[in-house]
């Protein structure tokens, strides 16, 4: 054991140039640096590239006897997981997700059965511990089969809580309780997902809005622009107002509502209202089924069904507001 423990160190969760042989020492301390970027991943920025090398880390100064807990290669992920145990000495196993999160890993299958056993395998982590257990997000269980990693590496898997911040207690009594077990989606959790959908939609939206504003007036661009705006967060954060279940219907539902407010604020023809309504709606739609993977209850084959049953009218919408916008061009400057 003494020669395993001769650890090398690594920053705070850094990329490696390539994966490390021995554990690697970790801070439970976030920095600035790594607050900072963080914000930036829930905009999109640098979300890319947001992966931690996988490898065994130690958190403290554990021995053998010290727990295993298990995270994505995600560094959100693992930053949240590492921040929660300041005073506490465990080891983290860190497998490839190729940056994804456990939840949606899981569904993809990178945060597996096979993968899980790879690296358990790969970095002998039977040397570092005598006992024979696994601290696995309950997120991963869909991707991960407990027997199957019983048979082959001798690990009993045990399913941590939803939630990071709920460790400390788990690890203190070594059971979650329903609360730590029940998966929420509350509004502040909803309205976590909305940077990262409203930055990408921002441009295209001023575009689209511009050639309206061209085409029938800048009242109905302006309309154009709120409406489809706000629906990256108006979906989320009416969610459970908004009517249906399919989260294109509710983006449509918006695109219903963000009409008639913005259409009478600004005075519009019916005209132009009925072409806000498919352009808007379409937009809203499509914007909305984004955000399907950031749900408690849609599955992948729920979200295929929804994208085969609605992206034909969605489409339609669009192409039939886009004529439209073209036949007020055409009456505007031509006729």
């Amino acid at each position: 054991m003494s020669g395993k423990l001769e650890l090398k160190s690594a920053c705070c969760g850094g990329e490696h140039s390539s994966e490390p042989s021995e554990p690697m020492a970790v801070s439970t301390t976030l920095t600035f640096w790594n607050i900072l970027r963080r914000w930036g991943y829930r905009w999109g920025m640098g979300r890319m590239s947001a992966v931690v090398t996988p490898g065994l880390y130690q958190v403290g100064t554990p021995d053998e006897k010290s727990l295993v807990l298990v995270s994505a290669n995600y560094r959100m992920s693992f930053d949240i997981v590492r921040s929660v145990l300041t005073g506490r000495s465990v080891w983290i196993l860190v497998i490839d997700t190729k940056g994804i999160n456990v939840w949606c890993a899981a569904g993809k299958g990178t945060f597996g059965t096979e993968e899980l056993v790879k690296r358990v395998l790969q970095h002998k982590l039977g040397d570092y511990v005598s006992h024979r257990r696994l601290i696995v997000p309950q997120l991963g269980a869909p991707g991960v089969a407990a027997h199957e990693v019983k048979r082959q590496t001798g690990f009993l898997v045990q399913y941590g809580p939803v939630r990071a911040r709920d460790l400390p207690a788990f690890l203190d009594t070594g059971q979650a309780s329903a609360e730590m077990r029940r998966v929420t989606f509350n509004l502040g959790e909803r309205l976590a997902v909305v940077p990262i959908e409203l930055l990408p939609a921002f441009f295209p939206m001023v575009l689209i809005a511009a050639g309206i504003a061209w085409a029938a007036g800048w009242q109905t661009g302006a309309a154009f622009l709120c409406v489809g705006l706000l629906a990256p967060i108006a979906v989320p954060a009416f969610h459970n107002w908004l009517p249906g279940t399919w989260l294109s219907i509710k983006g449509i539902a918006w695109g219903v509502a963000g009409t008639v407010i913005t259409g009478f604020a600004f005075g519009l023809e019916w005209f132009n209202l009925l072409m806000l309504f498919l352009s808007a709606g379409a937009v809203s739609a499509f914007i909305a089924l984004n955000f399907t993977g950031a749900t408690t209850y849609t599955s992948v084959n729920g979200v295929k069904l929804e994208m085969r049953r609605m992206l034909p009218f969605i489409i339609s919408g669009a192409g039939v507001g886009l004529l439209g916008w073209i036949f007020m061009a055409v009456r505007r400057f031509w006729l």
